[in-house]
């Protein structure tokens, strides 16, 4: 099967494998041309405490129309974090055009997790998410994100299969198609739970917890997700190649000093030709 062109429009960590520096090597691993359009330059992930942003609105601003000129078009466009309003409404209105050509958009919304909005991340930004949701074929929050963006209270016991259905329904009245939501509690179990919106099928899936926050988790996740969906699979068996593939990078490094700092993915990429 031919590759698919995958443009990924997220911020670039200069200390911390997380963002783009995570979904590239796995997307270029398994074949797919993959392009960049970064929406923030950091200094290093946010819960070291410190950090510096720079901004690229300005030459996001400058890129599109030159690639709009130049007649460049991508299979598919994954959303990562937004940093300003203009860089939100640039981005979204160019995946509404790209979609119009058939192209696929997949938005990751990366704000928070536990409960709780990363170090760094406004309401704004969860404001600017909801935006970037609505134009998605597919988007993938988790339980966290899912809560912020639909106005729900976050339950750390978690819910129940039915409360999460509904839950799915408010993520889709954003505008999107299907949704995934990630890191849930489903009636006492650690899920992942979906709707796929070309089947009208509800689902989850349980998988064991390996204790510890690692950053990083969802873009590989994401990434492995998106390129076998690329690839022709279904949004169910996907999600399950994508969960068992990412316990078996957690379970190799629940040792690791450093959890901030990401997987060091480039050392793994062979476990991704692997999966039951």
């Amino acid at each position: 099967m031919e590759k698919k062109r995958i443009l990924l429009v997220n911020d670039i960590a200069g200390y911390g494998k997380v963002g783009m520096g995570a979904m590239l090597p796995v997307l270029s691993y398994m074949g797919h041309p993959v392009f960049s359009l970064p929406t923030a330059l950091v200094s290093n992930t946010l819960n070291y405490g410190k950090f510096n942003i720079m901004d690229t609105t300005d030459y996001i601003r400058g890129t599109l129309p030159i690639w709009q000129e130049l007649g460049f078009s991508f299979d598919a466009i994954c959303t990562g974090l937004m940093f300003s309003d203009e860089q939100a409404k640039l981005v979204s209105h160019y995946c509404q055009e790209q979609a119009q050509r058939g192209t696929t958009i997949f938005v990751d919304p990366i704000m928070g997790d536990g409960g709780k909005l990363y170090n760094g991340i406004s309401m704004r930004q969860v404001e600017l998410m909801r935006e970037m949701v609505g134009v998605a074929h597919l988007t993938i929050p988790n339980y966290t994100e899912a809560c912020f963006l639909t106005g729900e209270t976050f339950r750390p016991e978690g819910l129940s299969w039915g409360k999460t259905q509904q839950l799915l329904d408010q993520m889709r009245q954003l505008g999107c198609q299907s949704v995934l939501i990630t890191s849930c509690r489903i009636d006492g179990q650690n899920s992942v739970a979906g709707f796929n919106h070309t089947s009208g099928e509800y689902f989850h899936l349980e998988y064991e917890e390996i204790p510890g926050l690692f950053h990083g988790t969802g873009d590989l996740f994401s990434a492995v997700l998106i390129a076998h969906l690329m690839e022709g699979d279904e949004l169910l068996l996907s999600t399950r190649i994508a969960m068992d593939t990412v316990y078996r990078l957690l379970d190799i490094n629940k040792d690791m000093d450093d959890r901030h700092c990401g997987i060091l993915i480039e050392r793994y990429l062979s476990l991704l030709n692997t999966h039951e």
